[in-house]
């Protein structure tokens, strides 16, 4: 949450917080996957301001829609959301779809 605080406040104090503040300038797709929750209000504030400059906020809550049994599936279903939101297409579960 302190690297979002950053990338929010515009702080460009290193490698990580400057390429997000040029990906915002460049408008291009920037994808932040927080981890941690629950969430308090600065958490929420920063997480508004960095999705009105046009990030995506993909919180890392795994789904279980296609029923993982393992650890393992578990992350993939974080990781594929993330995937997809990056625009790189991959076969996995599918809300919706039959086998």
């Amino acid at each position: 949450m302190g690297l979002i605080g950053r990338i929010a406040s515009g702080v460009s104090d290193n490698l990580m917080t400057r390429a997000a503040d040029v990906i915002l300038k460049e408008r291009r797709k920037l994808i932040i996957v927080p981890r941690e929750a629950p969430y308090n209000l600065i958490h929420l504030r920063n997480m508004t301001t960095l999705t009105e400059a046009g990030a995506i906020i993909c919180p890392a809550s795994p789904s279980f829609y296609s029923k993982p049994e393992t650890k393992d599936q578990i992350a993939d279903t974080v990781a594929d959301r993330v995937l997809d939101l990056a625009g790189i297409h991959i076969t996995s579960y599918r809300w919706g779809e039959t086998d």
